[in-house]
């Protein structure tokens, strides 16, 4: 069956914004074959790579991305804004994310523990793990001993 451009070029809009789908699942929605939506995925990926990139969901914006995002549409009135996500396929409501989680990122005292508490920690685990492996060796040598010496006491009473 032959389909039109257009029809394609929504199928695949479709299959990019599926979430947690399968594209399997959007095949069967759009009543089409999973090879055929998977020939164009490869066929049209490379042509369209603009259009892809436009279609992208907020959450696959690198950090860097983001950063540039807020810095273009700092000055922007409220349709200059709606106009510009409209054009990158986003929505107000993601930049201001972003905004919030950078400023909460800038205002948060890091809280990852230091180099020289992360080699303390280490020595003091790798002592301990030393007792224990000891500990554990004498256990074994006491249960062997254990059982040699009940051999030797059934064989004495024979």
């Amino acid at each position: 069956m032959k389909y039109s451009a257009e029809f394609i070029e929504q199928a695949l809009v479709k299959v990019h914004s599926r979430g947690g789908r399968t594209i399997r699942s959007v095949a069967e929605e759009l009543d089409v074959k999973f090879e055929t939506v998977k020939r164009w995925l490869k066929v049209h990926t490379v042509i369209r790579s603009d259009v892809v990139d436009k279609e992208r969901r907020a959450h696959e914006w690198r950090r860097e991305e983001q950063f540039q995002a807020l810095l273009e549409t700092h000055g922007l009135n409220e349709e200059e804004l709606r106009a510009w996500c409209r054009e990158r396929g986003l929505f107000p409501h993601h930049l201001e994310e972003w905004r919030a989680a950078f400023c909460a990122t800038d205002k948060a005292p890091s809280k990852a523990p230091s180099a020289l508490a992360l080699t303390k920690e280490n020595a003091k685990l790798k002592k301990e793990l030393q007792r224990k492996e000891r500990a554990l060796a004498e256990a074994a040598a006491l249960l062997v001993l254990q059982k040699k010496f009940q051999a030797l006491w059934a064989d004495g009473e024979d």
